[in-house]
């Protein structure tokens, strides 16, 4: 495009100066074309990015590690005159994001759409735009950008695998008795009947209650008595095991788990946090990412929401060893709860602390990532030592290596 602009500028010198030379009106008469295409060349190309209306809509805010992430664009001609071509260029940092396209001509008042939908392969936190916009004239000399600063943010929790049947801690509270407060699903603790309200449903009417009084009752029911989970995550440098990696193997496959213990325990984590607040157990967790984040045990889909965000945003980072952690959040943990310890760590401490739980009448399960697997030279203790220490002192444990099948590792029965 600069080398035929340049052309054009040579040749109204040129016939510029064979007017001058020799006063001939057929010389003058050219240049005066020449510059005339230059200056319609220009405002042209001008045009071609003016009065256009590009919407950009984005089906959720919130996406997740191997599933798909939806966009709408629409490009409208709101000017007077056509738009031979004009090309989207999108520059949103989410990986493998490719939304940029070139727009076919676009008549006035007309208006052009397409869709774009990315798997997305790596938790975070990502921006959506800006766009430039890119155009010119028909004959190609001058070429116009425009530059829209428009942006959004998109979270992307991590991958979460299905797990069929973990070791479900059974921790029933001292005594066995009912919680006294009232569910909204369904229990084994019936506390009593009440009138139906909208909404309630029909498998809570008791129907020997309801043709007695004739009219319709329903069943309250209470908490079951369970103990707490505490599900306690290690992400600190020092326990950190990993193996240079790109994103660019991954793009094309929606499963893709970067080859880092600190990555699998967040897959990890997410997958036994999807698994026991479905089942409407109450979960706490508790991580350093690297400052200090507890969250007590809830049930619900906003427990699982606050846990999803907390690891799509978590940082490796030097934080205290994972001895300590675990002596700290394990302080307040009763007689009864399940503590679930995910880590990589190959030291004596977490091992001794994860003893001492034991000990205190806390139900523990380790969940060991061993390092070995993710980096061969560490020169460090395997999981499979670190698995035999922990279950001489009672703890329930289960192994994972670098490429394991996590739904198969962690459905195991122990």
């Amino acid at each position: 495009m600069p080398n035929r602009r340049n052309a054009v500028y040579s040749l109204l010198i040129l016939t510029l100066l064979g007017g001058l030379f020799t006063g001939r009106a057929f010389f003058f008469n050219m240049a005066y074309l020449f510059a005339a295409l230059l200056i319609l060349s220009l405002l042209w190309s001008w045009a071609s990015v003016s009065n256009v209306q590009i919407t950009r809509q984005t089906r959720a805010r919130r996406a997740q590690v191997g599933r798909p992430l939806d966009e709408q664009f629409s490009v409208r001609n709101a000017g007077p005159m056509p738009k031979l071509w004009l090309e989207v260029r999108d520059h949103s940092d989410l990986p493998g994001h490719n939304a940029s396209s070139v727009v076919p001509t676009l008549l006035p008042r007309r208006s052009y759409r397409w869709s774009v939908r990315t798997t997305c392969v790596v938790r975070g936190e990502y921006t959506l735009g800006p766009i430039t916009l890119v155009s010119g004239d028909p004959f190609g000399l001058f070429q116009m950008t425009r530059h829209i600063d428009a942006t959004s943010r998109i979270l992307v929790y991590p991958r979460a695998v299905p797990l069929y049947d973990f070791a479900v801690p059974t921790g029933v509270l001292s005594g066995g008795d009912a919680q006294r407060q009232r569910a909204p699903y369904v229990t084994t603790n019936a506390a009593g009947i009440r009138d139906y309200s909208p909404g309630d449903s029909l498998n809570r009417i008791h129907w020997r209650s309801t043709a007695r009084k004739d009219r319709l009752l329903v069943k309250e029911f209470d908490l079951d008595p369970l103990a707490d989970i505490w599900l306690l995550l290690d992400l600190s440098l020092e326990s950190t095991f990993a193996r240079p990696y790109t994103y660019e193997g991954g793009l094309t496959k929606d499963l893709f788990i970067p080859p880092s213990s600190a990555e699998y325990g967040i897959v990890v984590a997410a997958s036994l946090a999807s698994y026991f607040l479905v089942k409407e157990r109450a979960l706490g967790f508790a991580t350093h990412n690297p400052n200090r984040t507890v969250m007590q045990p809830d049930r619900g889909n906003r427990q699982l929401t606050r846990i999803y965000e907390t690891l799509a945003l978590a940082k490796i980072a030097h934080t205290m060893p994972f001895g300590q952690m675990v002596a700290l959040e394990g302080h307040h943990m009763m007689r009864g709860t399940t503590a679930i310890l995910v880590t990589a760590d190959p030291s004596d401490g977490w091992v001794k602390e994860a003893h001492l739980l034991v000990r205190r009448g806390v139900r523990v399960i380790g969940i060991v990532l061993d390092p070995a697997s993710f980096l061969p030279s560490a020169g460090v203790r395997s999981g499979e030592e670190t698995r035999r220490l922990l279950e001489g002192g009672g703890v329930i444990t289960y192994l994972v290596h670098h490429g394991d099948d996590l739904t198969a590792v962690l459905s195991q029965r122990r």
